[in-house]
């Protein structure tokens, strides 16, 4: 409480997984929370994600994994092999070596059953908390947030979690400047049943020259989630809500292994989005306002951290600002995540180029991580321990 004996008041831009998972770390903490979305419905938007085990730890200290148990999978191991041969590169037990390994499971889920369960969770401590067909445009002077309808909210906080466009982060730190990668990305969801031949029960990235697919199981393994990466330049639309069609994406994919074939030919939609990479932030913060998840650290997918590193971001956040003064627990915020997530950056960026290598001798390019996934693999596993090992109780690093 602050000398008023009011609860603090933190408005949020954005209902998507971060900003739903700041919205529950605040209100745990007794902070009073509202949600501005722009959507009109939390409806099913988005694919599948992958959850490693730093998230698993936000959620269960968020309370929501029992929500979550009917509709998430859990692969025995995340895989690469080559998209045309199968041949294998590496195999990475998960399961119980997981949660061995780092307390925690690694998990697949469709995105829509992450943000419902964070908004059925909230509604609890909350129930006013979420205003659909709400667009933030701006803020301040000070902690005041501006909508689209001309009006203005103001409390004691105003966080910044309205994803790649982020209208706060534009207003924080000027106009974006993404860059091109020379890349487009397809997606997909398809029920299992409907895959003749259907890709393992893992996460397995399906690596080839100049392309690489991704296949996931989502809602306790009766749907496949498809995501391919393609080296393209003449589609460069941003956005999710553009779609293509199976001719084109088993174009993109020709020779590959019936389980990605099959998979694309069984979607009833694919999507597709350009993929633009950005630069890390100088900085989160601005007096009372403060930026977190794609709205500060957009990254590619290639490491899939993006849904993750956003809840953290709202953890540590909220117990920053359980320990100290306002004015002091923002800048340490985004001194504390500031260079996890721009190494997270860094490497997501790298893997999309190490997915795609060419030419007849490719796969003895990824010679080493055959060597290590068949003979050492646990030099596999250590070289994820600072994503996957990270805590909540962790606010540095």
């Amino acid at each position: 409480m602050n000398g008023s004996q009011r609860p603090r008041r933190a408005l949020i831009a954005g209902g998507g997984i971060g900003g739903l998972g700041a919205a529950l770390a605040l209100a745990r903490r007794g902070w009073e929370v509202r949600i501005f979305e722009q959507a009109s419905a939390l409806d099913e938007i988005g694919a599948g994600i992958q959850i490693s085990p730093n998230g698993v730890r936000v959620l269960e200290a968020l309370g929501v994994m029992h929500r979550l148990a009917p509709a998430v999978f859990e692969p025995e191991a995340i895989e690469m092999r080559m998209g045309r041969s199968g041949r294998r590169i590496f195999r990475l037990a998960m399961s119980d070596a997981a949660r061995a390994r780092w307390g925690a499971s690694y998990l697949q889920i469709h995105r829509a059953d992450l943000v419902d369960a964070l908004a059925a969770e909230l509604s609890l401590i909350a129930p006013s908390a979420l205003s659909l067909g709400a667009r933030a445009t701006g803020y301040g002077p000070g902690p005041v947030l501006h909508l689209e309808d001309g009006t203005a909210a103001e409390a004691d906080l105003v966080i910044g979690a309205d994803g790649l466009h982020s209208a706060l982060r534009a207003q924080m730190l000027g106009p974006d400047r993404p860059r091109f990668t020379g890349m487009m990305a397809w997606r997909a969801i398809v029920p299992a049943e409907a895959v003749a031949t259907p890709p393992p029960p893992v996460g397995c990235i399906w690596a080839g020259a100049g392309r690489h697919a991704v296949t996931t199981y989502i809602r306790a393994g009766s749907v496949i989630n498809f995501v391919g990466i393609v080296e393209r330049t003449d589609f460069q639309s941003e956005g999710w809500s553009a779609t293509g069609t199976a001719a084109e994406a088993l174009a993109d994919f020709d020779g590959y292994r019936p389980e990605v074939r099959e998979t694309i030919r069984a979607a009833g939609t694919l999507h597709r989005w350009a993929l633009f990479d950005r630069a890390p932030l100088a900085r989160w913060t601005d007096g009372a306002v403060a930026l977190l998840g794609d709205a500060a650290h957009p990254m590619l997918p290639s490491m899939a951290q993006g849904a993750v590193q956003a809840l953290e971001d709202g953890w540590v956040l909220a117990a920053h600002l359980d320990t100290m003064p306002l004015t002091e627990a923002l800048p340490a915020y985004g001194a504390a995540r500031l260079g996890r997530t721009s190494r997270i950056q860094r490497v997501s960026a790298s893997n999309a180029r190490l997915f795609h290598h060419t030419g007849p001798g490719a796969f003895l390019r990824y010679g080493p991580a055959w060597l290590a996934g068949h003979v050492a693999p646990w030099v596999l596993h250590r070289r994820t321990d600072w994503i996957y090992g990270w805590r909540p109780e962790t606010l540095v690093t």
